[in-house]
């Protein structure tokens, strides 16, 4: 027998992971796909020979790992499954693999094939071209229908599909002909094909859980069939002949809608028809009943802010995705008006770690009560990490609190029911637990730590409370980062709260993990610090001395009268409390806003920065003046140092002509101390002669940069593409810039300057006034015009900005012709109205008018260069 081991790092080592034989299991293990490419690496012979692999598909490096398995040519079983993390609900999160190379289809040993608990949302066609394959598992996947060269699979035998989303079989499922097991429950299918009659050797057929309202009769020709599941359907109906299956030991039928079963099925001992109407008569009274009645579905236009619901109720859709859904009787008449804005940080407060996901849904009248409950829907941007996290709806009531909220993930919607409108928007929060308090006491515990525990004694409160809990778990790792310090370790911070103001009657007992490597054994006392932090954070106070510590082999517990934040570390500094407070303050800095802004006097120059969370007001309120908005996106987590881009979309597009614009992309890098600011001039595409222009500008990581650290490399979360925020854009509707032949026919021909030292023209004039707005007046008093030559400009044009834009750089152009130096004129003045843009663009025009001036020159003999290179040789 074979066998290798693998350290921590993936490299051959003394512990861990076993090659034995031929097989492979490495689904068990922490980071199985990096051991298994260093296994390929260093014993690449020995693998190629294995015939059993499995491998954990929650992992990112799984991609490297599908590149590698079409080598191992001698596989019979590939294992390749998810589900191995679970959410904060404790579901199992798919796997990563939504798509198998080609290459795949070179495993013609392959027999067995698990591709469970991943994203497929349909089946690679090299899967159908492993003709030994006689075990095929795509349960928990997102598939919508199966190909028709499934039919391949011709030693077929077991075929599950369970939990995916297919409506409908092909017609060649009936080609397996060698399939015993198939399992297609919880799926969406409607109907059954004739073909499925086709399945001879089939021995149990499951189909529960679907959408069907009548099943084939050529189900009656699968003679070999011993179990059929049927139950959780829509049957209204099923053939007798399935009573003639000799072999049939279980029909499962329940909770279906039969009301009439052929006698000759119903007899049968082995039938269950529990959950079936059968007898119940079909009255037109009671169908009428059954059905609901359909409520309408209004979808509100941009421009609309209110609409009238009335007792039959209504569904209303709003533009940006946001539905309400009024059922009947909830409100006999009423008016709604609705607004959807920007939070604004002064209304919006959100707590440490909370993270803003929308934008904030207004409902008016904010008194009116409802005889039923509203539902209301709002879709979230997806936070970057939910792990330890939840997705919740808050509204303002007096104060912004949580309500109880239902997510379906999937669809990134939130969901929530109330009985009066308010303010609504949806925010991540670190997870809660809460419970109530009774007078002869409890337990909460954590779900994020369950090593968490909090203990009320009986006789704690003299009348029932609510108390919550939530914990910040701290990396050992990243703490020593922060600290530059590897003798620190902390346990999980833990925020405790309570719906009381009093202190609790008997101390209640908190119990916290040690940190990290430290034990009961080898602890000394003296390093332990357990600190406790006020619900703002303002400080951090060791309070060590002032409790009683117990100690066990894991855990440190004590003893507290009120709620409030609790730390315990364990390092040998001294000044705990303000290094307490500055890791706090560290571990919140990956929290930054993407602002994008429009330039007030130029609306097509666009203001894009990212700043940490803690300075956005400050920031927003410098950049107030100069630009339009502010209005920062949702927070996003980044580490220092990380690269990502911003790209326009939908009617807007960068200047190609910019330096620092690549492919229709900015680069920025993101640092926490250091200004992350870019001006982007942005050229329109649609026709703004009758429209306002709407786009956004989207943040989205691109590729790592090759200078950080591995370390810093490893907090990075999610794949490249991933996008971190979108903001829209709107740009101004502006009227219509004179067409270009008509400008040329009004202003006659100019030269500013001169050749030699280069010169503007008219043609050069009508595109600088065209980047000129609303501060042209400012310009022309720069330029040297009088107020009273403005005032005439403006009135003798009143109504059309192009027209006093235009005559006023003429009247000043034409009257500065031949004066020395009025083009130095012009490049001052617009510096002096802040617009370095158009003096970066008149110096470049004149650079290139005296570079072509004295190429010119050069080229025909005249310059002096050329005349003293004609003088050398002519000397030679």
């Amino acid at each position: 027998m074979a066998e290798l081991l693998f350290g921590e790092t993936g490299t051959v080592g003394t512990a861990g992971v076993y090659l034995a034989d031929n097989r492979l299991n490495l689904d068990v293990f922490p980071n199985s796909c990096s051991h298994f490419s260093a296994l390929y690496k260093t014993r690449r012979e020995e693998v190629r020979q294995i015939e059993f692999l499995r491998l954990n598909c929650n992992e990112e490096q799984i991609g490297t790992s599908l590149a590698i398995i079409p080598e191992l040519r001698r596989l019979k079983s590939l294992v390749l499954k998810g589900g191995h993390l679970k959410d904060e609900y404790g579901v199992c999160q798919r796997g990563l693999v939504a798509t198998l190379p080609w290459e795949f289809s070179h495993l013609q040993h392959l027999t067995h094939l698990d591709l469970s608990f991943n994203s497929f949302t349909s089946l690679p066609e090299c899967v159908t071209e492993l003709k030994e394959l006689t075990m095929l598992q795509l349960c928990h996947n997102q598939l919508a229908a199966l190909p028709e060269s499934i039919g391949k699979l011709v030693k077929l035998t077991s075929f599950l599909l369970m939990k995916n989303q297919l409506r409908e079989l092909p017609g060649s499922i009936g080609e397996l002909a060698a399939l015993q097991t198939a399992d297609i429950s919880e799926n969406e299918l409607e109907r059954l094909p004739n073909e499925i009659g086709n399945l001879h050797s089939c021995l149990r057929l499951d189909l529960s859980g679907n959408k069907l309202t009548t099943v084939p009769a050529s189900l009656a020709n699968l003679t070999s069939l011993r179990e059929l599941h049927l139950h959780s359907n829509q049957l209204v109906t099923v053939p007798a002949s399935l009573a003639r299956l000799p072999d049939l030991s279980r029909l499962d039928l329940q909770n279906n809608s039969l009301r009439f079963v052929p006698p000759e099925i119903q007899n049968f001992p082995f039938v269950h028809l529990k959950g079936n109407p059968i007898g119940v008569p079909d009255s037109p009274e009671r169908q009428d009943r059954a059905k609901p009645k359909q409520i309408p579905v209004r979808c509100l236009a941009s421009d609309a802010d209110s609409f009238t619901v009335t007792a039959e109720g209504c569904n209303i859709v709003l533009p940006c995705g946001i539905e309400i859904h009024f059922p009947p009787e909830a409100v006999s008449l009423a008016v709604i008006t609705c607004r959807v804005t920007t939070p604004d940080p002064q209304q919006v407060k959100l707590r440490h770690h909370d993270f803003l996901l929308s934008r904030i849904l207004e409902l008016l009248p904010h008194g009116v009560q409802f005889e039923k409950e509203v539902l209301i829907r709002m879709p979230y941007i997806p936070p970057q990490s939910d792990c330890q996290r939840e997705v919740v709806m808050r509204t303002f009531s007096e104060s912004w609190s949580d309500v109880d909220t239902k997510v379906f993930k999937s669809r990134h919607v939130a969901c929530c029911s109330v009985l009066h409108f308010s303010w609504f928007l949806v925010i991540s929060r670190l997870k809660e637990n809460k419970c109530t308090v009774p007078l002869e006491g409890t337990r909460l515990f954590s779900s994020v730590d369950p090593n968490i525990k909090v203990t009320f004694p009986p006789g704690a409160v003299n009348e029932s409370r609510s108390v919550k809990m939530q914990v910040l778990p701290v990396a050992v790792d990243e703490l020593r980062e922060l600290l530059n310090d590897q003798d620190s370790v902390a346990s999980p911070l833990l925020c405790l709260s309570q719906n009381a103001t009093d202190n609790f009657l008997k101390p209640v007992k908190i119990q916290l993990p040690l940190p990290s490597g430290v034990t009961g054994l080898n602890m000394d006392r003296s390093k332990l610090h357990l600190l406790l932090g006020d619900p703002e954070v303002q400080d951090w106070m060791d309070i060590t001395n002032q409790v009683v510590l117990e100690f066990t082999h894991l855990y440190a517990l004590f003893e507290v009268n009120h709620f409030s934040w609790y730390w315990l570390w364990y390092t040998t500094k001294t000044y705990i409390g303000g290094i307490a407070k500055k890791v706090y303050e560290r571990l919140r800095r990956w929290q930054v806003n993407f602002l994008a802004l429009q330039r007030k006097k130029d609306p097509e120059q666009i203001f894009l920065q990212c700043v940490p969370k803690h300075k956005v007001e400050s920031v927003c309120k410098k950049l107030e003046p100069r630009y339009c908005g502010p209005e920062p996106s949702e927070i996003v987590e980044m580490f220092e140092g990380e690269q990502f881009f911003a790209g326009f979309e939908k009617g807007i597009e960068i200047d190609s002509d910019r330096p620092d614009c690549v492919d229709g992309r900015i680069g920025f890098t993101f640092y926490s101390h250091l200004k992350n600011s870019k001006e982007v001039y942005v050229s329109t595409v649609a026709d703004r002669k009758t429209k306002a222009v709407k786009g956004q500008v989207s943040f989205y990581r691109g590729s790592l940069p090759d200078n950080i650290p591995e370390e810093a490399a490893k907090k990075r979360k999610g794949p490249d593409s991933m996008w971190l925020a979108t903001l829209p854009i709107k740009l101004p509707k502006q009227k219509s810039r004179l067409a270009e032949s008509r400008m040329e026919s009004s202003y006659p021909p100019l030269n500013l300057g001169d050749e030699e030292t280069g010169y503007l023209t008219e043609a050069n004039l009508l595109s600088i006034a065209r980047r000129i707005g609303v501060e042209w007046k400012n310009i022309g008093i720069n330029l040297g015009l009088s107020y009273s030559q403005l005032e005439r400009i403006e009135y003798s044009n009143r109504g059309d900005l192009d027209k006093q834009i235009l005559e006023m750089l003429f009247t000043w152009a034409q009257c500065n012709m031949s004066v020395p130096g009025c083009i130095n004129q012009l490049i001052q003045a617009m510096k002096e109205c802040d617009r370095e843009d158009i003096a970066e663009e008149v110096h470049c025009i004149i650079e290139l008018g005296r570079k072509k001036y004295h190429d010119s020159i050069r080229r025909v003999g005249l310059s002096q260069e050329s005349s003293n290179e004609d003088s050398a040789i002519a000397m030679e």
